[in-house]
């Protein structure tokens, strides 16, 4: 991965580092500390002033519609990074673009943000719906409704559970056996109980493990190939 992301007319968007520890400014000697910025030209260690990017403001990551459009504003755009060491890989975590950039993505964002609300929750009750069924096909034995409640549940946006992954959008066997098994763990067994008086949750989910093994089997009875 080079610094160098695209061009966009004719300036390049470069890549820049958040600082871990300290650095120090190959042309002007100032001092940079952890958290800060820096980037990388011809080997040599930049502040943003020097690198002539100090005109751009920070725009974390999260918002991708805000991400988005404000990349779309900007006349120059910088990628913000860390670099994770273990993996040999950049992270990302936002980018650096013009204010003005910004300010205009977000009014944007202010002015159909019912629409896009009410589009999300559209897909949002789709994609539970499919769930729904997949896990149905799967368990077809499972309690009538028991299948909707799961799926609303781990469908649910921005929770990050097991129904946002892209298996689950896939609608494969993996992810739809997680989301029953944490559903049956929490409304079949004492795992809860067990949580709350202090047990481990490894050791916990151990000790429930036969009580859900047994729930899934009763539950799989007569199961048919996703669709």
């Amino acid at each position: 991965m080079g610094n160098t992301i695209r061009q966009r007319e004719g300036a390049s968007d470069t890549l820049v580092f958040f600082v871990r520890g300290e650095a120090t400014c190959s042309a002007c000697g100032t001092g940079i500390v952890n958290g800060g910025f820096i980037t990388k030209e011809r080997g040599r260690t930049l502040c943003l002033r020097c690198a002539d990017l100090n005109r751009l403001s920070y725009l974390p990551k999260g918002d991708a519609t805000l991400t988005r459009r404000a990349s779309k504003h900007s006349g120059a755009l910088a990628l913000v990074v860390t670099r994770v060491y273990s993996k040999k890989r950049y992270k990302r975590e936002g980018i650096l673009v013009e204010p003005a950039a910004i300010e205009q993505a977000r009014k944007e964002c202010r002015a159909d943000a019912a629409a896009r609300d009410k589009r999300r929750e559209e897909r949002e009750r789709e994609h539970a719906v499919r769930f729904a069924r997949a896990l149905r096909h799967r368990y077809p034995s499972c309690p009538k409704g028991v299948e909707r409640k799961i799926a609303r549940h781990a469908c649910k946006t921005s929770s990050g559970r097991v129904g946002r992954t892209s298996g689950a959008k896939r609608l494969d066997e993996k992810a739809v056996r997680l989301a029953v098994l944490a559903h049956v763990r929490h409304h079949y067994t004492k795992y809860d109980k067990l949580i709350d008086e202090g047990m481990a949750k490894r050791a916990a989910r151990s000790n429930v493990q036969d009580k859900v093994d047994d729930v899934l089997r009763r539950w799989g009875r007569k199961a048919r190939p996703i669709k």
